[in-house]
C-alpha cells in the first residue's frame, strides 16, 4: 500500500511537470525552480509523463484540472501563488487534500538553506498540515504565531499550531502569550507593550511567509466554537458587515478590515502586508468561499491552497 501511495504522488509530480512543460510551456529550469526540485529530476518526471501515457492531447490526469484552476486563480486575483487539488464530493471534510498539499508547500520553505522568518496563523487546516509535517531540523529559520492564543475562560486554543510545530520541528518558535481579544483597547495597548511581546510583534512584522487559515463570520464561526468572542459579540460582527476573518482580524466583503470596537481589541499581530512577503491562505468550502473571495479581492492573502470546487466557486464570483 505505501509503495502504491508513492508511485500514486510521483504520478501527481510528472503531471505536474508534463503540465507545465506541455501546456505552460515552461523549460525544465523553470520546472525545476517551481518543483524545487533539481533540473535532472524535472527531466525525468516529464519524460515519466509521456511514457506513463499522461500526456496526449492533454494531461490525462485529474491534477492537469487543477493545474488550470490554479493558472486562472492566479490570473483573476493577481496573486503570485495558487495550489489546487482535487475535490472529493462525497466529503465534508474541510481540510481533505488542501491539509497534504500545505503541509508539502511548508516542507518546501523549511528545507530552504536560507534563513526565513515562517509566521503561522491558527486553524483546523493549519493545524491538519503541521501533523503531516516530517520531523525536522532547521536551526536556520524563526518560526513566530501571529495569534494569541488564550480564549475568553483562560484556556488555551488547541488550534494554536505554534506549539504542534514546535513538536515536529526543530527550530526558534516565538509564540504570542496573550488573550486573543484584550477587554478593552486600552488593555490591549498595555499588553503590547511588555517587552517579550513587541519583540514577537516586531518579529512577525518582518515575516517572509506566512501561513493562515480563514474563517467565517456567523452563528458557528471558528470565533464563537473556540471561545474567542460570544455568540452576541458575532452577530454585532455581522450587523457592522464582517464577512470572514484571519487571526481574529475581521474583514468585510471587500476585504478591507473593520473599523470596529472589535478590531481595536484584536491582540493578534497585524497581518504582515503582501507588498513585502507572501501570505498563503488555506481554505476549501461553501462556508469559506466568500471570506477567502474578499480576502483575495482586498489583497489580504496574495497566495492560496484549496480544492478544486472551491477554486471554481471563487472564480464564478
Amino acid at each position: 500500500m505505501a509503495r502504491r501511495a508513492d508511485d500514486d504522488s510521483r504520478l501527481d509530480d510528472a503531471a505536474r511537470a508534463g503540465w507545465l512543460y506541455y501546456v505552460a510551456g515552461k523549460t525544465q529550469d523553470e520546472i525545476a525552480r517551481t518543483l524545487s526540485i533539481s533540473r535532472q529530476s524535472a527531466q525525468r518526471l516529464v519524460s515519466l509523463s509521456v511514457t506513463a501515457g499522461l500526456v496526449k492531447v492533454r494531461i490525462d490526469h485529474p491534477i492537469a484540472a487543477c493545474l488550470d484552476l490554479a493558472a486562472r486563480l492566479r490570473e483573476r486575483f493577481g496573486i503570485d501563488f495558487a495550489e489546487v487539488v482535487p475535490s472529493d464530493p462525497a466529503s465534508s471534510s474541510t481540510t481533505l487534500g488542501i491539509a497534504l498539499a500545505g503541509a508539502d508547500e511548508m516542507e518546501r520553505r523549511l528545507r530552504q538553506a536560507d534563513p526565513l522568518v515562517i509566521a503561522m496563523g491558527t486553524g483546523r487546516t493549519l493545524k491538519s498540515a503541521v501533523e503531516h509535517l516530517p520531523r525536522m531540523d532547521c536551526p536556520q529559520h524563526r518560526i513566530v504565531s501571529l495569534t494569541a492564543n488564550i480564549t475568553l475562560d483562560g484556556s488555551a486554543s488547541v488550534y494554536n499550531v505554534i506549539f504542534s510545530m514546535a513538536d515536529r520541528i526543530r527550530a526558534a518558535h516565538y509564540p504570542m502569550p496573550l488573550p486573543a481579544v484584550a477587554s478593552s483597547p486600552a488593555e490591549r495597548l498595555l499588553l503590547h507593550e511588555q517587552k517579550v511581546v513587541k519583540s514577537t510583534l516586531a518579529l512577525a512584522a518582518q515575516a517572509d511567509v506566512t501561513f493562515v487559515g480563514i474563517g467565517d463570520v456567523g452563528p458557528d464561526a471558528p470565533l464563537v466554537k473556540d471561545g474567542y468572542v460570544t455568540p452576541e459579540e458575532c452577530r454585532v460582527l455581522l450587523q457592522d458587515g464582517g464577512i470572514g476573518e484571519i487571526v481574529g482580524w475581521v474583514f468585510d466583503r471587500d476585504g478591507h478590515l473593520l473599523d470596529c470596537s472589535f478590531n481595536e481589541r484584536v491582540a493578534s499581530a497585524p497581518l504582515p502586508p503582501t507588498s513585502k512577503g507572501e501570505v498563503i491562505m488555506f481554505g476549501m468550502g461553501p462556508v469559506k468561499t466568500p471570506p477567502m473571495r474578499a480576502a483575495l479581492k482586498g489583497r489580504l492573502v496574495n497566495g492560496v491552497i484549496t480544492d478544486q470546487a472551491t477554486a471554481m466557486a471563487l472564480l464564478d464570483g
